[in-house]
């Protein structure tokens, strides 16, 4: 997976990269800067969102691409849950599909920073899959 074929010019901008795969999803991160700082020494809630949701898309693109299906995506539902504050060091973030189906995928985000299992936030993607346009 290359960045410049699944990131968006937002993604790059706020420094988001590919860290590696695991289980086959992209696992995405950045690091902490000014340019992703909210209130003093914290990340701000929309990188963070940014970065969920950036996640989501990589993974359903992959999975798209690897079933030879290729679609518009588009939006339905973005809900992110703030489970703490993230703080001055590196985020990760990755995806699962939890329902792919014709035209609806639904898909669970989950990024942490220092300990796995303690996710700072969560966010569940409801992406309607549009034929391509000519």
């Amino acid at each position: 997976m290359s960045d410049s074929d699944t990131l968006t010019p937002y993604a790059r901008t706020i420094g988001i990269r590919h860290e590696g795969d695991e289980d086959g999803a992209p696992v995405l991160a950045f690091e902490f800067t000014g340019d992703v700082e909210g209130r003093p020494q914290h990340l701000h809630g929309g990188a963070t969102s940014g970065l969920l949701e950036t996640a989501g898309y990589a993974l359903l693109r992959r999975e798209l691409s690897r079933l030879d299906r290729t679609h518009r995506l588009k939006p339905i539902n973005i809900t992110v849950q703030f489970l703490s504050a993230g703080k001055q060091r590196t985020t990760y973030a990755k995806g699962r599909i939890t329902k792919l189906g014709r035209r609806n995928a639904n898909i669970s985000v989950e990024a942490w920073q220092d300990d796995r299992d303690r996710p700072i936030a969560t966010a569940i993607m409801n992406i309607m899959m549009a034929e391509p346009e000519d």
